[in-house]
Order: C-alpha cells, then sequence, then structure tokens
C-alpha cells in the first residue's frame, strides 16, 4: 500500500477524485481531508476556546496559541513559531528563496500554500460554496467570513467594553479608538485565540 502511493507519488497519478470539485489527490486520506476541509467539517473542538480543527495535529498546534509555546526559532533573527513549517518558510524571508513556480505563469512563491491560491487566479477555481444562498468563494476565510453573515456569529471582542463583531478589522479600529491616548493595548479575542 505505500509503496503504491510512494511510486504514484514519482509519477504524478492522482487516482481519487472529489466528485464535488474534481481535484485529484494521490491518497485517499488526501481526498477525504479536502472534502472536511471544502464543506467546513472540523470534528476536533478545543477545550479552552470556541476554535475547531479539522485534524488531530492541528488541535496541538492549535492549543499552542492558548499556552503561547512556540518551539520553533529562527537561528537568523529569533523569531519563534507554533509550525516548524513556518520556521522553513520564514527561514526563506532571510534566503529569497522561492523554490514554488507558478507553471502557467512563472510567477514564484516562497511556499506552496501561496502558489496554490495564485494559481486560482488562472483556473477560476473557488472551492468553497455556501449551502445557504450557493456563493462560491476561491478563499477559506472569506468563506468563512461570509458564513457569519447567515449565523449572526460574531467571535472577536473587545476586552475593554465586551462589544462583539463578526470581523477583526472593525474590532482593531473599534480599540484603536477607544483607546487613544492610553499606553496599554488591550488584544481583540476570539475565544483566546488572539490574546
Amino acid at each position: 500500500m505505500v509503496l503504491n502511493w510512494h511510486q504514484r507519488s514519482h509519477m504524478g497519478k492522482k487516482p481519487y477524485s472529489c466528485p464535488e470539485c474534481g481535484n485529484c489527490f494521490s491518497k485517499k486520506s488526501i481526498l477525504y481531508r479536502h472534502q472536511d476541509l471544502t464543506r467546513g467539517r472540523k470534528p476536533y473542538s478545543c477545550p479552552d476556546c470556541v476554535g475547531n480543527v479539522f485534524q488531530k495535529s492541528s488541535l496541538h498546534i492549535h492549543q499552542r496559541s492558548h499556552t503561547g509555546e512556540k518551539p520553533y526559532s529562527c537561528p537568523e533573527c529569533g523569531k519563534c513559531f507554533f509550525r516548524k513549517s513556518n520556521l522553513y518558510t520564514h527561514q526563506r524571508s532571510h534566503t529569497g528563496e522561492k523554490p514554488y513556480s507558478c507553471p502557467e505563469c512563472g510567477k514564484c512563491f516562497s511556499d506552496k500554500s501561496n502558489l496554490y491560491k495564485h494559481q486560482r487566479s488562472h483556473t477560476g477555481e473557488k472551492p468553497y460554496s455556501c449551502p445557504d444562498v450557493g456563493n462560491v468563494f476561491h478563499r477559506s476565510p472569506v468563506f468563512h467570513k461570509h458564513q457569519r453573515s447567515h449565523t449572526g456569529e460574531k467571535p472577536y471582542s473587545c476586552p475593554e467594553c465586551g462589544k462583539c463583531f463578526s470581523q477583526l478589522r472593525p474590532g482593531l479600529t473599534h480599540i484603536r479608538d477607544l483607546i487613544r491616548g492610553r499606553s496599554r493595548i488591550p488584544v481583540l479575542s476570539a475565544g483566546n485565540v488572539f490574546q
């Protein structure tokens, strides 16, 4: 089984296709993860906040946002990260390395996820679909922001007055306006995710 997958990785074979969007994958588990992600299904809940993630390993990493643990540090500048992959991507900012290039236009990127997002500009792919009104979105954060317009969820709250916001930016503007002239700046929180 592992050998078959390994051989497919060299040959570029992706026999598992998503029935909803047509994207193909080399492993069935990757297809399932893709489906969970595009459907917005996040089965693992954080016991410390309202956060949900779609992989158990991601929950452990998410929980570092509560503890402040950042075990991976850049030897060049000392900046610390929750994830090792974020450290590697960051290190490319020092070297200028951009190993991922778009086959369509040649534009280069320091991390693969930005390449994938860019490629959607060529294909027009919008994998995130709203079940309520059918709107489609090219990026997950935009989709989730839209979903809040249906649910009325306001996950960002001001620690000074308790006012809640559905989007981060208006909340930050509120705090800026509220505390002008003070030396201590409170941090907008979404179930402690942003503290």
